[in-house]
Parts: C-alpha cells; structure tokens; sequence
C-alpha cells in the first residue's frame, strides 16, 4: 500500500489486518489470540510499539518482528487475489465466521472459503457432524459412514445438517460423496491453500462441493501453500472445533480421526465412535475411544440421530415392506429377479432379525443368492443388517 493511497474504511483495515496475522501466525494461532485479546482488534496490533508485541510474544519474538507494513501490503494482494480463485476470506470478526469455532482456544484468525454460496449462509444455520476415520477404510466402514451420513438426511430439522470433513481418501470421500448425493451440504476442510486441492483425484469431486447449495472447501492457510504433515494435524482441529460431533467411523489408533476426536473431546464436544472387531486394527482407535470413555458408542443409524437430538420420519415395518413390495412390483428388472426381492421383503418383514444362513434354509437358495439378494435390498434402502448378519426391514 502506497502512502498516497486512500484511506482505508476500519471494517476492511481489521480484515486485513486478520489476514496478515492469519498468515504469520497460521501454526500458531494461540499466539495471535494472545494479541488480539490484549489490544482489542488486529489493526491495532499493527498499531503498536514493537517492544511491547515482542514482550506479549516472549520467546517468539522473530514472528513480532513480522507484524508491520510488508505484511499488510501482502494481505492487500492477497485479498485482491482471492475473486479470480472463486474465494474471500472471513476473519473471526466477520458474521459468516463457524461461531462453534469461535469458542476453541486456537481457533484461526481467519478461514479462505471457496463456494457458489455465499459465506454468510454456509455456517451457523444449522448442526454440523464431523465423520473422520482411516484412509484404509474396510467395507464394514465404508458402508456405516455412508448409512451414518445418510441418516443425517431424514432428519427433521428446519436446516438439513452440515456433513464435515477432510476431503481426504477413505472414511472422508464417503462422507462427502454420500452427503452430496443426499443433498446435504457438506464442507471440506484442507491442509493446502484455497487454490489447490489435495489429493488431486479429488478435484473433481471439490468442484461438485464448491458448486453445491450450502457446501463448501475450506482452510486457514494463504495461497500457494502445499500439503505439509504438520498442516493435516492443524486441520483437524479446525473439523473437530467447527462440529457439534464428530463422529469416528472407523481408525487406527494412531491416525488422523484419532486425533480429530481427541481435540473434539478436548472442545467438550459430543465424540461418536462405531464399534470394530476387536481384532481389527482398522477398529482399534475406536474400540480404544470407547473403553477411555472418550467417545459414546454409535450402534444403529437410530441411535446416532437420538444422541444428536435429532428426529427421523419412520414408516412402520409394514408400511416399508409394502412400499419395498410395490417398487420392486414397478421396477424393470427381470421378473424372476423381481419375485425373488419380493419374497425377501416378505420373509425380512415377518421374521424381524433373521439371518442370512435362516434365509438359506426358509427359501432353499444359496448362500450366494440370499447375500446377493439382501444386498440389494439394503443399497436401496429397506434393509439394514448388523454385525451378525440380521436381517430387518428399516
């Protein structure tokens, strides 16, 4: 900024005063609160007498001696730079900044948001569950977050609720993806700048979430940043601090969604995890969550809605049965395949928590045949079945 420029108005001065700090203080946030909180807003932070920011920043003085005029000239390009990317930033004081994030000791001086919708009605409308969990998801995992995620969808609400996670591989592509074909809004918070997305094989599926009504990519990190380790931890405080819940579908017990549910915990915020093998390493951070009492066990798509406070139009068993009955009666598939799904919503509904093997010997089919079958019938949504391969109509 030029001496000859003019005068900028106080809002748009303490944005970009927070975006400077954003920056210098991006790893360390608690640092730049401590700032904020003893001179009242970022501009005048930049307002102060160097000696007295090095002896509010003691033992960190190098990243003191980074808050002057180069950093506001830089912020200054960087706002400028963010409508071309599709993006703005929102600094803590600003409306459309997560209020839940708000109350986190290290929460982020401001947050880049990149989304069709405007950033004011993107949070802080509506409930928002974290699902966090192992890139090396199993099938058990991938199809409980997307039975989790898609219980979320029934819920009666006046704000459909907000699925959050990390955009990685895994538990959290599940999430997102599940969440977008449901239509509900859903953002993703990255470890890299606004302008990047990683991994890359997720590009196509960022655009789908920026482009979605409510949904959203987002970070505390300035352009042209890279994926960094150490960024990945920062961000999964940013998850656990935005969320009501957070719910672990499926970790190691060193991973990421550990640590995302550890700092959830730490926010004294609601912490789900879904019970594992327990000689499953996949499920081991969650058992573990369970026996510290850390997080509450998630043992039915009910029971999630129930701990979430959250209410769910249900037909009776009946009333799916026959509805499952009359769509299949209307489906195009070949009619023995039709009479075959029909005969196993009738059998499902009248024997509530049948088996597989109990279906083999009522119907005289194969193992294979009654999976396959029951399979189908749960990807379409009348059927859930549990850890012992029971069978109930939903």
């Amino acid at each position: 900024m030029k001496t000859t420029d003019p005068p900028l108005s106080p809002d748009f001065r303490e944005t970009l005063s927070l975006c400077a700090l954003n920056r210098i203080f991006c790893y360390e946030p608690a640092l730049c609160l401590r700032l904020l909180s003893y001179f009242g807003t970022a501009a005048a932070v930049f307002e102060a007498a160097p000696p007295l920011r090095r002896a509010l920043l003691t033992g960190r003085p190098q990243l003191a001696d980074e808050i002057g005029p180069p950093a506001l000239t830089w912020a200054a390009a960087e706002l400028e730079r963010l409508p071309g990317l599709g993006a703005v930033f929102i600094g803590l004081n600003s409306p459309a900044y997560p209020r839940l994030l708000l109350e986190c000791p290290d929460h982020p001086a401001g947050l880049y948001v990149r989304s069709d919708t405007p950033a004011a009605d993107l949070f802080n409308r509506q409930k928002a569950v974290a699902f966090v969990g192992t890139r090396d998801l199993s099938s058990y995992g991938r199809t409980w977050c997307g039975n989790l995620v898609s219980a979320l969808s029934e819920a009666v609400l006046p704000e459909k609720p907000l699925v959050v996670s990390g955009l990685a591989f895994g538990i959290d592509d599940v999430a997102h993806e599940t969440a977008l074909t449901l239509g509900l809004p859903t953002v993703g918070v990255m470890a890299t700048g606004i302008d990047s997305v990683y991994p890359s094989r997720h590009r196509s599926l960022a655009e789908r979430m920026v482009r979605s009504p409510g949904s959203a990519l987002m970070t505390c990190y300035p352009v042209g940043t890279s994926p960094l380790a150490t960024q990945f931890l920062s961000r999964n405080r940013i998850i656990a601090g935005m969320s009501d819940a957070t719910v672990l579908v499926e970790s190691k017990i060193r991973g990421g969604g550990m640590l995302t549910a550890r700092y959830a915990f730490e926010y004294q915020r609601d912490v789900y995890a879904l019970p594992g093998r327990v000689d499953d390493v996949r499920s081991g951070g969650c058992n573990l969550l369970l026996r510290n009492k850390t997080a509450e066990p998630v043992v039915s798509v009910e029971d999630l809605l129930e701990k979430l406070g959250m209410k769910a139009p249900r037909l009776s068993r009946k009333a799916v049965a026959v509805e499952a009955v009359r769509h299949y009666s209307e489906s195009g598939t070949d009619p023995s395949e039709r009479e075959w799904l029909q005969e196993l919503v009738r059998l499902i509904s009248r024997e509530r928590g049948i088996s597989l093997h109990e279906i083999c010997e009522a119907t005289g089919r194969s193992y294979g045949e009654v999976a396959g079958g029951v399979g189908i019938l749960e990807s379409d949504g009348y059927v859930t079945v549990d850890l012992l391969q029971r069978c109930s109509m939903i």
